[in-house]
């Protein structure tokens, strides 16, 4: 295994004594017995194992983005039968408003509103 980007390798020489044996900590595989035989120096390790942790969060990252977005597509999916529910009320509505209105239109003759006839006071 080799290193792919040298920008790794700058990262592992950058990082302090703390960082470095956390970094070491983590590494499971082949890369740690490859340190113990000294086939890779220490630094080289830390860039292949910082290498290693960046590629398995950017898959992360898109398992996370993928869930994210087909829980989403689940959360819309009741609310648009809602909606397509809600549809049939509202053409009923719109069915039954032009009959209002042809009734409101034949009673238009009449008066809407009726009058109240002048109270007489008598004395």
């Amino acid at each position: 295994m080799k290193i792919s980007k040298p920008e790794y390798l700058e990262k592992a020489l950058l990082l302090s004594e703390d960082e470095r044996e956390r970094v070491l900590s983590r590494m499971t595989g082949k890369l740690p017995r490859r340190l113990e035989k000294d086939k890779l120096s220490v630094d080289e390790a830390l860039a292949i194992q910082l290498e290693i942790e960046d590629e398995q969060l950017n898959e992360w990252r898109e398992r996370m983005h993928s869930i994210q977005k087909s829980d989403k597509d689940k959360k819309v999916k009741p609310e648009e039968k809602a909606k397509v529910e809600a549809k049939p009320k509202a053409a009923e509505k719109q069915k039954a408003t032009p009959k209002e209105k042809v009734v409101v239109l034949a009673d238009a003759k009449k008066p809407a509103v009726a009058k109240p006839k002048a109270v007489i006071k008598s004395k």
